[in-house]
């Protein structure tokens, strides 16, 4: 993996990006304008100054979610036995009145839903054995990005199996360990698939800590925290047949636009997200409820060989970040754990949470904060 060492300090982005137009995935010629705006968006990430960069997630139509729907066997769509997790939580108690509005607008997002797109989820119900469907559609993917970008230079997103875990009810296996750690055994196709075409793997887990708003207050702190290092252990099971330096792993607290006040603080999680097998770690540090946490590597020492990509702008304000304040908080990170340990990243994924015209500013701004960066920690 290509880190933050004696040249400069890199700049990378956690995934999703706005579209230059929507995508149809229906229409005919949808394979050629398909390529057509993976090469704009690589074009538009060079020219924000982005080093490691990805194909914006429009081969996934900008969904870390919904992708998979087509490449599980073991599967069936029902109505929902209850109101989803999503749609539950200590922050919609306290804060109703702003979550009906968000109800009646119909996202929690900036952007609302694009035409043929929606942003309602389908049921599924795991009704027999995880099997994995789709290793041709991956391998797809990576030869588009890879016929427009260094393997070297570009990664490609998948999601971890905790945050896939929580929209698909298990009915067939006997616990919800035996459950995850299946998704996980058919999640490694796509892992290992990703990892061994020499494009870095990023594995997204959002869930992993949300949940603490939705079932982790009621469980307590000690139990929720080993229900996090299941699914880690699950993850790494997934894992076992890649390199760590082919891995980096995305931690965040699900990045609606929302209150957020019953987030786990990272000081509760940091020692769980290291057990990841990955070489480099992504997590918001930019916006109003996290960029605090930056003290906890006061006390926490990173693991020799390990990187740190913290979000030093964020998709959760329009207000576009100055570069010298983008400079400032890497410089945080570098004087923590070391310039060569740092990379410099976004939040969370602008496609979808922001205005194309402002998520593009933030992305310039992230590539001039590391140049300044850059300078100010007297690179040669």
């Amino acid at each position: 993996m290509k880190r933050s060492s004696t040249a400069k300090i890199l700049a990378t982005h956690v995934g999703a990006l706005p579209e230059p137009a929507p995508l149809d995935r229906k229409a005919p010629d949808f394979d050629a304008k398909l390529k057509g705006a993976v090469a704009w968006v690589v074009k538009k990430q060079r020219e924000c100054g982005i080093d490691v960069i990805n194909e914006g997630e429009y081969t996934k139509g900008g969904d870390w979610l919904s992708y998979v729907e087509n490449r599980f066997g073991g599967f069936s769509q029902r109505p929902p036995a209850s109101a989803p997790l999503i749609a539950q939580g200590k922050d919609r108690e306290d804060f109703p009145d702003f979550y009906r509005y968000a109800t009646e607008r119909g996202t929690l997002f900036y952007m609302p839903a694009r035409p043929g797109n929606s942003m309602a989820r389908p049921t599924w119900v795991c009704t027999g054995p995880v099997t994995y469907l789709a290793k041709a559609e991956v391998e797809k993917e990576l030869a588009l990005l890879k016929s427009l970008v260094p393997a070297e230079d570009a990664f490609l997103t998948a999601t971890a199996p905790a945050s896939l875990e929580v929209y698909r009810r298990n009915e067939y296996y006997k616990t919800d360990e035996e459950y995850v750690f299946a998704i996980a055994e058919a999640m490694r196709v796509e892992y290992e698939t990703i990892a061994k075409s020499g494009v870095i793997l990023q594995v997204d887990d959002a869930w992993l800590p949300a949940l603490w708003d939705r079932i982790g207050i009621k469980m307590g702190l000690e139990a929720f925290r080993k229900r996090c290092e299941v699914r880690v252990e699950a993850l790494n099971h997934a894992l076992a047949n890649v390199a760590e330096e082919q891995v980096r792993y995305h931690l965040c607290w699900g990045s609606w636009h929302g209150p957020h006040v019953h987030d786990l603080e990272m000081k509760h999680l940091v020692d769980i997200m290291l057990k990841v097998k990955a070489q480099a770690y992504l997590f918001e540090a930019a916006n109003a409820r996290h960029e605090h946490e930056y003290a906890v590597w006061e006390t926490v020492k990173l693991p020799a060989g390990k990187i740190v990509i913290p979000g030093v702008v964020t998709h959760s304000t329009d207000v576009v970040e100055h570069p010298e304040l983008v400079s400032q908080r890497i410089q945080r990170f570098a004087n923590l754990v070391g310039k060569e340990n740092v990379m410099a990243g976004t939040d969370c994924g602008f496609g979808w949470r922001s205005h194309p015209e402002i998520a593009w500013a933030k992305m310039k701004a992230l590539g001039e904060g590391a140049a300044l960066a850059t300078k100010a920690l007297k690179y040669a």
